[in-house]
């Protein structure tokens, strides 16, 4: 465990069988309660730390049932069944008043064998040409990110002008500088703003239902990285009725893709 913020954030305690205490962290405040990029991250390091995993991360899907109070916490995770290459586990955080987060993940001990190129990274210019985004935002996890933005930042004007698309594409990595590991690829998998904020240049309130983060690098490939930057990309592909979708892709500077992530997202009038 480094003295990093982030490190400290994820921190766990293990309490019994399958179980671990953690908090919330104000270093990763969002407008309510904490980033959810963080709290996925917690329930991913719960994995990690548990004695009986098998292999790496392969997905993760994380349910956010209810608001998460800032304060103390317990992880279950639990492996439910284990396989000779996979393991599926199940995950829970509650609080006092019960189950606030529910989940689910896969590990696996993958196999060096076939293994094509993944889908071309955009032509973006170099992390070097992108200016860095100069702000110190009152939400607190914004600052615990450097990013450069290459398209789709905040509307200019909230005019409810309806936009083409809603495509953002950054380069991004924690601040201050910190080594990639599934635990903060999992956290950076969040670090766009709401889809409908740009396709529709209004603030809308919204929150996060459910998030899936698929791994599509091992151990050795997100150590390679070190402190670089990801290109991330994030869009939606339909906004109905209340709920938005949102698929993003995080890229290494040599353009291997590193995660893929979906969400559903709920937004209201």
């Amino acid at each position: 465990m480094s003295g990093h913020v982030f490190d400290a954030a994820i921190a766990l305690q293990p309490a019994g069988d399958n179980l671990f205490t953690g908090a919330t962290s104000a270093a990763y405040a969002n407008m309510i309660g904490p980033y959810g990029g963080i709290t996925a991250a917690q329930m991913i390091n719960a994995v990690m730390l548990h004695p009986k995993r098998l292999g790496e991360p392969l997905s993760l899907t994380v349910n956010f049932a209810a608001a998460l109070a800032d304060g103390a916490f317990t992880v279950e995770a639990r492996p439910a069944r284990t396989n000779r290459s996979t393991q599926h586990w199940t995950l829970e955080i509650r609080q006092a008043d019960g189950v606030v987060m529910t989940g689910t993940a896969v590990t696996a001990a993958r196999r060096e064998i076939w293994s094509p190129s993944s889908d071309a990274m955009p032509a973006v210019p170099p992390v070097q040409d992108v200016p860095v985004v100069s702000r110190r935002s009152r939400v607190e996890w914004l600052n615990r990110y450097e990013v450069r933005s290459v398209e789709g930042s905040l509307p200019e004007t909230w005019d409810g002008a309806d936009q083409e698309h809603s495509r953002t594409q950054v380069w991004v990595r924690d601040t201050p500088v910190r080594a990639l590991d599934f635990a903060s690829l999992t956290a950076l998998c969040d670090v766009f703003f709401p889809r409908i904020w740009l396709r529709r240049s209004k603030f809308t309130p919204v929150g996060t239902v459910s998030m899936t983060v698929y791994f599509h690098a091992g151990d050795a490939q997100l150590k390679a990285v070190g402190t670089g930057y990801l290109m991330a990309q994030a869009q939606a592909q339909a906004f109905h009725n209340g709920y938005f979708d949102q698929s993003a892709q995080m890229w290494n500077e040599q353009g291997q893709l590193l995660a893929t992530s979906h969400q559903i997202v709920y937004y209201k009038e």
